[in-house]
C-alpha cells in the first residue's frame, strides 16, 4: 500500500511539473528571452512588405511573437495586426497561412503572440517568411534585435528587400497543449481513493 501511495504521489507530482512547464516550445528566435526589442524599431505600414525569414527545425509553426508598440499615443485607436506565413518569398511567394488578427489596445508596448490555429506544417531546413500586416488603426512599430551575433537562419525584410545585418525581434515555435481537465480530475480522485484506503 505504501508503494502504491508513493507511486501515485510521484505521478501527480510529474503531471503538476508538466502542467507548470507547458506553454511555448521555441524553435527559432532572434532573442533568447523576453527582453529587448524596443531600442531600435521600424514602422510596419511604411515598410510593406516587412517581416523576417527563418529556417525551422520543427515540422510545425504554431505561433510567433513580435515586439510591437503604438507609435501614435495618446489617442483612442490602437491597431489590429496579423501575421502572414509565406514560402518562396515574402509577399510574393505562396501564402501558407495567416494568424487570427490581434486587437492591440491604445498605447500598447510589448511582446505580442500570434497563433496559427492548430499549427502550420512546414519542412525542416526550408526558408519561410513571416510578414507583419496592420489591418487598421495606429501607426505601429516593430522591434529590431540589435544584439550581436544576429540570428543565423534568416534576416529582416523591409519593403520586400532583405537586410542581412538586421533581424526583427521574434520568437516562433509550437504551443504545447495543457492536459485535459478530465485527466487531472481522474488523478485527483485516485489520490483521494488511495488516501482514504491508507487511512482505513
Amino acid at each position: 500500500m505504501k508503494f502504491l501511495s508513493l507511486l501515485l504521489v510521484t505521478m501527480v507530482a510529474d503531471v503538476c511539473l508538466r502542467v507548470s512547464a507547458q506553454g511555448f516550445v521555441y524553435d527559432q528566435q532572434s532573442a533568447t528571452s523576453d527582453t529587448g526589442g524596443n531600442s531600435i524599431t521600424a514602422t510596419i505600414q511604411s515598410n510593406q512588405p516587412i517581416g523576417q525569414s527563418f529556417i525551422p527545425s520543427l515540422s510545425t509553426v504554431g505561433f510567433v511573437r513580435f515586439f510591437l508598440f503604438d507609435a501614435v499615443y495618446p489617442n483612442p485607436l490602437g491597431a489590429t495586426v496579423l501575421i502572414n506565413l509565406w514560402s518562396g518569398s515574402i509577399g510574393g511567394g505562396t501564402l501558407m497561412a495567416s494568424t487570427d488578427p490581434v486587437l492591440l489596445t491604445p498605447g500598447f508596448d510589448g511582446y505580442t503572440n500570434f497563433y496559427f490555429g492548430d499549427g502550420v506544417s512546414v519542412n525542416s531546413g526550408t526558408t519561410y517568411y513571416f510578414e507583419l500586416v496592420v489591418q487598421s488603426g495606429d501607426t505601429t512599430r516593430t522591434g529590431i534585435n540589435s544584439a550581436l551575433p544576429g540570428y543565423a537562419n534568416g534576416t529582416a525584410f523591409f519593403n520586400g528587400t532583405a537586410s542581412p545585418s538586421e533581424d526583427l525581434w521574434f520568437r516562433e515555435g509550437v504551443v504545447v497543449p495543457e492536459p485535459s481537465s478530465i485527466l487531472l480530475s481522474m488523478l485527483g480522485l485516485a489520490g483521494i481513493y488511495f488516501h482514504r484506503r491508507k487511512s482505513q
